[in-house]
């Protein structure tokens, strides 16, 4: 993609943004270490750690994984990273996990396309969209593997899931109301609830590390299909309160696919990690 990216993160009481680096190169997704010292990002296919310090990039080692997207979320101890990847012989997303330091991907979905965004505070669980038979749905799958279960089965696309720190919920977006909007469930899928109900398309809820609040990328009504969330338009990162009210919002950008896909609080809740683009002249 012929793009100049820029990874920044802004301070979610102020609004100050922050430009660490800049890229000649499409780079998507950070993932922010509890540590609050790096950076995960993906960029043609593999993962880097961005270290804050120094500003320098450094490949994480994934094995025969080598074409990985934007959806790639931390364990919560941090001591592994599951990747959603397309290195199969039919190109399909399946999700694996590999130890952060680096090394051999595990499978974890048979099936694809399987798109990861959630990962439980306990450990035990991943929360991913999943495509069976046509439809999009939310399911969750023990992190060793195994069978998965289906959380969601309203018409309409469901994408995004995302564990809250406390376990209790998931977050994630649904066009079953027209247009694009968060929504949250239980964790076993029930009591699924809208949030957000603004005359936009809503992506990618993200609860911050405290629980107190929910960041998400919102494209213009008649920009996009409510169903997609392309590169390169001009998007809003919004805040709103996890229990609910009219969303703010907190940095407009031109970015999109690869802004924000994945959770980049700060361990502290007080800055967001993200990526804004540039088109090449």
């Amino acid at each position: 993609m012929n793009v100049i990216s820029f990874l920044e993160t802004v301070d979610v009481d102020t609004g100050e943004r922050q430009t660490l680096a800049e890229f000649d190169y499409l780079i998507e997704a950070p993932n922010w270490t509890r540590d609050g010292k790096r950076l995960i990002y993906n960029s043609g296919g593999l993962l880097y750690a961005f270290d804050i310090a120094s500003c320098e990039s450094a490949a994480i080692d994934t094995g025969k994984a080598n074409r990985c997207n934007n959806d790639h979320v931390l364990s919560p101890d941090n001591a592994r990273i599951a990747i959603s990847d397309h290195s199969w012989p039919d190109g399909g997303s399946r999700i694996s996990i590999v130890p952060l330091a680096g090394g051999e991907p595990t499978l974890v979905t048979q099936l694809a396309p399987s798109y990861l965004h959630g990962w439980s505070p306990d450990g035990s669980t991943l929360a991913y969209c999943a495509e069976r038979n046509g439809q999009y749905d939310i399911y969750a799958i023990p992190v060793e593997g195994g069978g998965e279960t289906r959380l969601t089965d309203t018409p309409g696309l469901d994408d995004g899931p995302e564990y809250s720190p406390d376990g209790r919920h998931i977050w994630f977006n649904s066009t079953r109301s027209g247009l694009m909007q968060v929504w949250r469930m239980n964790a076993d899928g029930s009591e699924q609830t809208q949030m957000t109900f603004g005359e936009s398309n809503s992506w990618f809820p993200h609860v911050s590390p405290d629980g107190r609040t929910v960041a998400h990328i919102v494209y213009r009504k008649g920009d996009v299909e409510p169903g997609d969330h392309p590169p390169n338009k001009h998007v809003e990162i919004r805040l709103m309160p996890s229990e609910g009210g009219v969303p703010r919002t907190l940095v407009q950008l031109f970015g999109g696919q690869g802004t924000i896909n994945v959770n980049s609080w700060s361990p502290d809740s007080k800055r967001l990690a993200f990526v804004s683009y540039r088109l090449k002249a």
